[in-house]
């Protein structure tokens, strides 16, 4: 398992959301580029980038600054939010992003999913935000009566390349992953799961290694706040394997 530290983006500014509310905004840094250049500095594999301005309104808001951090690090970005048409997603890719994250597109358009797989096979993921089990879209906004399972497996199906799993009642408050929820979507797909939301501390990183086969984990908050050592963390999750 990788340990994926997480740019948030809002007006050009690296922010972390309380249970995905835009109003429950902390700023941690006026200078994204910086900041993916620590988190590269204390080991960092892969870097996750979310437009959050974009997940709420559909438009990509921070398009500079995802451009700057690319431009900043050698290691690859993910990026998603409010990435809505295959235009967009060409206009990432050619920016020198080497994976897109689609979230709501998957419940609204999921032909374009599939369409997106297509053209470029191994670059798609698909980020499935879950509250009780069930589908969140808009940037956590509406919760639908779909089930993320279900969904993933359509995504599957459809060629997506992985799956990132955030379960949005744990986001953001440093109260420990949904581990039981994780586990069951590892086992119900064979496509790579990456964990999201909750992680807190050493110890949360300890439990999410021992799911076998879980790809990887995205922390945010923790590593912003100091409750988690992003180079402790990367160690731990290396001298397991």
């Amino acid at each position: 398992m990788i340990v994926i530290p997480a740019i948030d983006l809002k007006e050009g500014k690296c922010v972390r959301l309380l249970q995905g509310r835009m109003e429950d905004a902390t700023v941690y840094s006026d200078n994204p580029e910086e900041t993916a250049k620590r988190w590269v500095a204390e080991g960092a594999e892969l870097l996750h980038i979310v437009d959050l301005d974009g997940a709420f309104t559909g438009g990509m808001k921070n398009l500079s600054a995802i451009e700057s951090i690319r431009k900043a690090i050698r290691i690859p970005v993910e990026v998603g939010g409010g990435i809505r048409d295959i235009e967009r997603i060409d206009q990432l890719l050619s920016l020198g992003v080497n994976r897109i994250i689609l979230g709501t597109v998957a419940v609204e358009k999921p032909e374009l999913v599939k369409e997106a797989c297509k053209k470029y096979p191994g670059r798609i993921l698909v980020g499935i935000d879950a509250k009780n089990g069930f589908v969140a879209t808009k940037g956590w906004v509406e919760v639908t009566q779909i089930k993320a399972k279900e969904l993933a497996l359509k995504m599957q199906g459809y060629g997506a390349a992985g799956i990132i799993y955030t379960d949005i009642s744990k986001d953001g408050m440093l109260s420990g992953p949904n581990i039981e929820a994780t586990r069951e979507m590892v086992e119900s797909l064979n496509i790579p799961v990456i964990a999201s939301g909750g992680i807190s501390s050493i110890d949360d990183i300890k439990r999410l290694s021992n799911i076998k086969g879980l790809w990887g984990a995205i922390t945010g908050k923790a590593i912003y706040s100091g409750a988690l050592n992003l180079k402790e963390a990367i160690r731990i999750t290396k001298d397991a394997c």
